[in-house]
This record gives C-alpha cells, structure tokens and sequence, in this order.
C-alpha cells in the first residue's frame, strides 16, 4: 500500500561502490567491534487479526495487519548458510526470505526487512552476487553485503545502486561477535542500518509503485492443492538438505536442517513459514571459483505449499523491478498472511530430483 509509515525512518538506502572481491576471508575479517545495540525503533506491523476484523492497512510483503500504509524501501540483507555461521540471527523476523546457491555448493540467505521492527542482531553478513542484486531491485531495496564478487561490485558501481557495504563504505554500522571466527561472525542491525542510511541522508521511501505481493481475502478459506505433510529441498550436497514440516496447529511449516530444527539465534524460536515455494531456475557455473550466474527473469516451474497442501504453479517476473510472482492457469496466486520463503533450485536437474513432496 502506498502512503507514508509512522516509522519509515526505519529504512533508508545507502550509495557507493568499487570493484574488489570480498570472497576471502582476510578481505570479510575487519577488526573487532562492539556488540548489537538495544534498537529504538517502534513495531509497524502486527501478527494478522481475526478474519471479523480485516485490517485497515496490511505489511506489502507479509499482509498482515500494519499501524499504517506503509511504502518504505525495505533492506535485502545478505546472511551467510555456511555451517559455521548458524544458527543465524534475525532470520526469522525477516518479511520475506530467498534461499540460492552461491559458490562452493552453499547456500545464501536473501532476507527482506521492511515491516517488523525487532532489536535483534541481523546476521553473519556476508558477500554480493549479480543476481543477488536481481532481487534487491526487484523489491527496490536497500542492499546490505561485506565484499562481492568482481562483477557484483562492477554492477553495483555501473547503476549507481544504494548499498551499505561493510568493507567499502559502511564499516561503522556493522560489528564484529568475538565468540565467532570471521568470516561467519559479522552482523548488523535495524537500528545500525537506519543510523548509517541517516548519516548519508538517502531517500526512505519506494520509488515508483510500493512492491507488494497478493494476499487472500479470506484467510480461513483452504488453498486448492494435495495434501502435503512437508517437504525436502537438496539444492546439490547430499550433505545439505532442507525440509520442513506443516504444523495444522500454527497453520506455517517449520523448517529444519539435516533433520535438526533450524533457529534463530535471537530468540532460539524454529524458524517457520506461512508460505513455502520451490521453483527452479537456469544455473551457469562461470568460473573457477565456483560463482554463478542465476537467470531470475526467465520465469519457470515452481511447487507452492500453503495449510498442508502442495500445488504446481509458474513462476514470473514483469521486468527487473517486479517482483518473483506465482501463477496458476494466468492468474496470480494470492499468498497467506507471515513470512513467505522462496527456495530457488537449478533447473538441471531440477525439480524432479531435488524437491520431495511429503505425503
């Protein structure tokens, strides 16, 4: 929704660039800082009310219940998934969380921080890829990364795209947990974030149309779909495997790890979702190191699961400043209200052998 939001101080963008890889982990380990401060920011967004009180304003990305219509430019911060580095922190009071390879066959966390406010840790922070910043335009975001890639600096640099970069040009807003060994120990935080966008005096609000997703009516009315207790996601380790399990009881699915539950530091809470979706992409391999190029526009096969059920969907983008939709015979598929997770597998082999739809 578009308007201005009582707290929209609580994101900003930040601008600069230059061309250096931060894949090292001397070049991802500055000196040792401070802990998280206490965040001075006020909720903008609620869990989602009885369906007798439909809210008057509902959170872009979550649609659920908002103090006021809220079109702030929202935070794509970069988390790193490297066992070292789990659990995370502040994950699961993201908006909206992508999970896509990067190089070495590991994961990386796109986490979207618009709505809820929390004065918890966000983090470990880590580097920036092309199509990591695919998404972030997208959602016109703010992007928030330690290092990147050669061509996700010279990207960055070439559009003049607001980012907060804890090597070149944002140190100060980030800090350094000395029970942690760099590069897995870097974390930031809303407070940290807004501070450092403040000082730099970027523009807070969405330019262009408020990016937001389609959210059903009737929260109580079942998804069409086949029943599904969960599912299993290997994006290509064996090693590696994400699964999660539909609770009827808080209607979201839990998410876990190797069969472990996987948590959020802040909170030592199970990460979950009110939406799950798993679509396939084009992957190329480009280098020697292992970094990819993730084709986000061409659109493809995806699995949604809603309240137990499994459905086949397509997956769409309108250009690079829309969002990753889902459809269904043309017509958009609205999503439940809570944090969504969109897994992104490579399309070879694809769906078929990398997703396991629990009966």
């Amino acid at each position: 929704m578009s308007g201005t939001m009582t707290g929209k101080g609580l994101l900003l963008a930040a601008a600069a660039s230059m061309l250096l890889s931060a894949c090292s982990q001397a070049a991802d380990a500055p000196a040792e800082t401070a802990g998280p401060p206490s965040a001075v920011a006020s909720p903008t967004a609620s869990p989602s009310p009885t369906p007798s009180a439909a809210p008057a304003f509902t959170a872009p990305l979550t649609g659920e219940a908002a103090q006021g219509p809220i079109d702030s430019r929202p935070y794509l911060v970069m988390i790193n998934n490297h066992a070292k580095a789990r659990p995370q922190s502040g994950l699961g009071s993201a908006d909206l969380v992508y999970e896509v390879l990067a190089e070495g066959e590991i994961t990386r966390f796109l986490a979207v921080f618009q709505s809820r406010a929390f004065d918890g840790a966000i983090g470990p922070v880590r580097s920036i890829r092309p199509y990591f910043i695919d998404v972030g335009k997208s959602l016109d975001a703010v992007l928030i990364h330690s290092g990147g890639s050669p061509d996700g600096y010279g990207m960055l640099s070439r559009e003049k795209l607001d980012h907060m970069d804890e090597i070149t040009n944002a140190g100060a807003y980030f800090w350094r947990d000395k029970s942690r060994k760099a590069p897995h120990n870097l974390y930031t935080s809303l407070e940290k974030l807004a501070a450092g966008s403040a000082k730099k005096g970027f523009e807070t609000t969405q330019r262009g149309a408020v990016r937001t997703l389609p959210f059903v009516s009737d929260p109580e009315q079942a998804p069409p779909g086949r029943p599904s207790s969960g599912l299993e996601v290997t994006f290509l380790l064996e090693s590696y495997k994400v699964s999660y399990a539909y609770d009827a009881a808080a209607r979201t699915y839990k998410r876990a790890i190797n069969g472990e539950p996987h948590v959020d530091q802040n909170d030592g809470k199970q990460l979950e979702a009110a939406n799950v979706v798993v679509l396939e992409a084009p992957h190329r391999v480009l280098d020697d190191v292992g970094r990819r190029e993730v084709d986000l526009d061409q659109g493809g096969r995806a699995v949604l699961f809603q309240r137990g059920l499994a459905r086949d969907v397509e997956w769409k983008r309108g250009g690079e400043q829309d969002l990753i939709r889902f459809y269904e015979s043309e017509t958009e598929v609205p999503l439940y209200p809570g944090q969504t997770h969109v897994l992104i597998v490579p399309e070879k082999p694809g769906l078929d052998q990398r997703l396991s739809v629990l009966p």
